[in-house]
């Protein structure tokens, strides 16, 4: 019997889908584009015309405004990058045990603790007991442990580790385990843990993200120039190029000269520039388990 292969072309409405995404992807990739390009466009130039994708005249003092920190500019990375790597595996490994912890059946005290998670979600002390208690309490006033703590373990983050855990590692791989002999922690380190990567990718390029963008923290908490992340640093920039535009004591033909000249569009431009370039180079190899996280406890067909 001859059977017949009938070749299937590509759905019109592939193409139309196809061509609305393309679309939106070009929307939305333009605004970053104009801030690349600001970065690199002349302050008079902004002040004149406003910004534009072909800017009337390029010019590298925005940017130089911000690398002359040189030395500190360094530092202020090197800050930004330990507490985002230090607090992001501390996080995740503190979160995981207590979700592993909450997802079993068998774990008495499960809707004590989980309740207990759930308080901070609902109940805040907010930025004055935070600080009384950092620095009275825990002591850490000008310490680098000031930047991690405050946004180690999150609520949100321990309901979707514990999610994943309950839906897509099964219950009798565990019990399996615990018949072979293996412990609680040996079973988590062992078995469940490495099941958990998506996830574990997921929440932690959210915790990475917070952690690099944070900044008012570090304005409560940090004194000492070395140990000042990246974002205050550009924060205290930026209020330097305002001070100098916005400054009463300067004679008005001094600062009718220095209008333009002063690169407070482009320089912020810059800063902007400064802080997302490592997270949308780190975001293409997070995303595959980003959006595999997040779509953790979805219905299955």
């Amino acid at each position: 019997m001859n059977h017949i292969t009938k070749k299937k072309g590509i759905p019109c409405g592939q193409y139309v889908l196809g061509g609305c995404l393309l679309t939106y992807t070009v929307f939305c990739a333009l605004p970053v584009l104009l801030v690349f390009v600001a970065a690199f466009t002349d302050e008079g130039a902004i002040t004149r015309n406003g910004y534009s994708f072909f800017p009337e005249k390029w010019s590298f003092v925005g940017m130089n405004s911000v690398l002359k920190y040189g030395k500190q500019l360094v530092t202020s990375y090197g800050v930004t990058i330990f507490i985002t790597v230090a607090g992001t595996v501390l996080g995740l490994l503190m979160m995981s045990l207590f979700a592993f912890a909450v997802s079993r059946k068998g774990f008495r005290i499960r809707y004590l603790l989980s309740i207990y998670a759930l308080i901070p979600l609902i109940f805040k002390g907010g930025q004055l007991s935070n600080y009384i208690v950092y620095t009275n309490q825990y002591h850490l006033k000008d310490s680098l442990l000031a930047l991690i703590m405050p946004l180690c373990v999150t609520t949100m983050n321990i309901i979707i580790l514990r999610t994943y855990i309950q839906s897509s590692i099964p219950e009798e791989l565990m019990d399996s385990a615990r018949i072979d002999g293996a412990g609680e922690y040996r079973t988590f380190f062992q078995i469940v843990l490495p099941l958990m990567k998506p996830s574990l990718a997921a929440v932690g390029y959210m915790m990475a993200t917070t952690y690099w963008n944070d900044w008012q923290n570090a304005l409560l908490f940090i004194e000492s120039d070395s140990k000042k992340p990246l974002q205050l640093l550009l924060v205290n920039i930026q209020r330097t190029i305002e001070f100098l535009i916005n400054a009463r004591d300067i004679p008005s033909s001094v600062m009718a000269q220095m209008q333009g000249t002063i690169p407070q569009q482009s320089a912020t431009m810059a800063t902007v520039i400064v802080v997302i370039g490592p997270i949308m180079i780190a975001y293409p190899f997070f995303q595959k388990y980003f959006i595999k996280g997040l779509t953790v406890g979805s219905v299955k067909g």
